[in-house]
């Protein structure tokens, strides 16, 4: 289901998802949950009886011991995964370049530190740096709704500290590319105590040495993806 839906919303790359397919879209990612992708929050690694998987093997969400990335489908138009963490880990302070980012905490608790650019600029030796605005800072628990993140609003720029062990679906549109001018970039955050709370210097910084993303099989239902589009 949430394959078609970003089929449809994200089918032609010259054209931006209007304000209610983004409404639409970010009220069905709000009716997900964990295991609807494979994953077994409470950890035992099986469905619950209930479940039209029950028997199947899950990834077991307490058993994640680092940082790992459920691939579930990418194509030239969006790209959808889910991130689990354990309890403590973080994933550093990164950007979306010129993406729009629908991200939905699916359990657990995360604090979550988010800037906007205000001012951007690159330096001599082509890093970029600048003046950053907070959006958000604070823990946010699931249940709660979908954020949705925009090239230019909404904390594009933002990193993830797992308060328990969690979950986070994202559907990124475009998805990160390279070749597009579209790379994952890692910063540092300055705050300016001479302006008001809530700006802070952004500088880019090398990927961190001590950050490992692990991989896990995608476990639920299997999409079959059009050949013609995605």
């Amino acid at each position: 289901m949430l394959y078609e839906a970003c089929n449809v919303v994200f089918s032609d790359l010259k054209a931006l998802p209007t304000f209610r397919q983004i409404q639409w879209l970010k009220n069905l990612l709000g009716t997900f949950e964990a295991i609807d992708f494979g994953i077994d929050e409470f950890g035992s690694g099986r469905s619950p009886s209930s479940s039209p998987r029950s028997g199947k093997g899950l990834v077991s969400g307490q058993g994640i011991s680092q940082i790992t990335y459920i691939h579930v489908h990418e194509c030239d138009h969006f790209s959808i995964g889910v991130f689990c963490f354990p309890a403590g880990a973080t994933l550093p302070l990164h950007d979306h370049p010129g993406m729009t980012v629908f991200t939905k905490l699916l359990y657990g608790s995360v604090y979550v530190k988010s800037y906007d650019w205000i001012k951007v600029e690159t330096s001599s030796s082509f890093r970029t740096f600048g003046l950053a605005g907070k959006v958000f800072d604070g823990v946010i628990s699931s249940p709660c709704e979908t954020r949705v993140l925009f090239p230019r609003s909404g904390g594009n720029i933002h990193s993830f500290t797992a308060v328990t062990p969690c979950a986070i679906l994202d559907v990124l549109t475009p998805p990160y590319s390279d070749d597009h001018g579209r790379p994952s970039t890692y910063f540092f955050d300055f705050p300016i105590p001479s302006l008001p709370a809530g700006y802070a210097v952004l500088e880019e910084r090398d990927m961190p040495e001590d950050l490992f993303v692990a991989g896990a099989p995608y476990l639920g239902p299997p999409i079959q993806a059009c050949d013609d589009r995605c």
